[in-house]
């Protein structure tokens, strides 16, 4: 339901939010007649799980933070790099030095930002494995990813557990969004039933990405955030929303009539394929934006990355911090391995040969 009140500073000091210095810091979101005290109050209580902190991840990240969401968890599977910077607000040059996790330098900064609140980053790569353990326990599920696959993964665990999601996407000056209630809206797999076939679709690898349209699709999702998670459903915006942003064109698409009765997962006979899947075999994933593959094994592996340093030592120089080593091979190619057995292969596109050099270096 929504609040129309407008507590004075006074009120605000005396509110659950506790120290006045809390109330101070919400003062003009709570002043906000749809929001006001008990919305700030819904936020405070209120968990999400962000998938995905690269450039939408980061927008999202920031803003929710920032509104007094009580518990955020950061998934992602990926490190900083340079090519990072130009979009992706919350990382630094020195996180691109250091080779950072993404999830591990977005939770330090965002902590730096609100202490109120608590920040968990998950450095994984989020299968049909995993999915249940980490996005198990939140009122929300944010897309922040590049990855069709991963969205059709958070659509299924959406409709089984009742979670709603936010899916987003941008690539050049577009981008897109839309909010799913599971079982009262269209699901993702109403509207976009199959993943495109590899290579039908942009990428910012292919077609790049600016800055700003990153900031209108991930601010409009973070808005419908805090809409939900501050009692305001009615105000949610329902619909495709899309932006060219090169060409000013907004193109708000009513999607209200648009769930299939057919549709393979929330329809009739729902099945939810991309959550049940069992794959065992490596899987090989380009990244956007850089050559660079990454490989994520079918069975999580859980290896000591000191006892890996000294195997590896022999096929190049290593370099070694808390979160992965990284292995300089000839030919300009860099290995990068994670302690639960994923890798990133630098300097090649190719995924065949990338799998090749994830075999002969772990010998799977």
């Amino acid at each position: 339901m929504t609040n129309h009140s407008q507590p004075s500073d006074t009120h605000i000091q005396h509110t659950t939010l506790g120290r006045s210095s809390i109330g101070d810091r919400y003062s003009r979101q709570i002043r906000y007649s749809h929001i006001g005290l008990e919305g700030q109050n819904q936020l405070e209580r209120s968990r999400i799980a962000i998938v995905g902190m690269g450039a939408l991840g980061s927008v999202l990240a920031q803003h929710l933070v920032r509104a007094g969401v009580g518990y955020t968890r950061l998934i992602d599977r990926d490190i900083v790099e340079w090519s990072n910077l130009q979009r992706q607000m919350l990382y630094t040059e020195q996180d691109a030095n250091e080779m950072l996790p993404k999830a591990a330098a977005a939770a330090s900064r965002l902590r730096a930002i609100n202490s109120s609140v608590t920040v968990e980053p998950v450095m994984t790569d989020l299968s049909s494995a995993n999915a249940s353990q980490w996005l198990e326990g939140v009122d929300l599920i944010l897309d922040g990813t590049d990855n069709f696959s991963v969205r059709y993964l958070i659509n299924d665990f959406s409709l089984q557990s009742g979670t709603p999601w936010i899916y987003g996407g941008a690539v050049g000056a577009s981008g897109m969004t839309m909010t799913v209630i599971p079982h009262e809206t269209a699901c993702y797999r109403c509207l976009f039933p199959e993943p495109p076939a590899p290579g039908a679709t942009d990428s910012c690898e292919t077609a790049g990405v600016i800055s700003p349209i990153v900031d209108i699709i991930a601010s409009v999702q973070a808005t419908d955030a805090i809409k939900l998670l501050s009692g305001n459903r009615d105000a949610l915006h329902r619909t495709l929303f899309q932006v060219d942003l090169w060409n000013h064109a907004w193109l708000p698409i009513n999607i209200d009539q648009a769930r299939r009765s057919d549709c393979p997962a929330c329809g009739d006979h729902h099945r939810y394929e991309f959550l049940n899947r069992q794959d065992r075999e490596t899987v090989a994933t380009a990244l956007c934006g850089r050559q660079s593959v990454q490989l994520t094994p079918g069975v999580s592996a859980h290896l000591n990355l000191d006892d890996m340093a000294g195997r590896l030592s022999v096929m190049g120089q290593v370099y070694q911090n808390p979160y992965l080593l990284k292995l300089q091979l000839a030919g300009d190619v860099t290995f990068v391995l994670f302690p639960d057995g994923r890798a990133i292969v630098q300097g090649t596109e190719d995924s065949a040969r990338a799998r090749s050099i994830y075999a002969e270096l772990l010998g799977i």
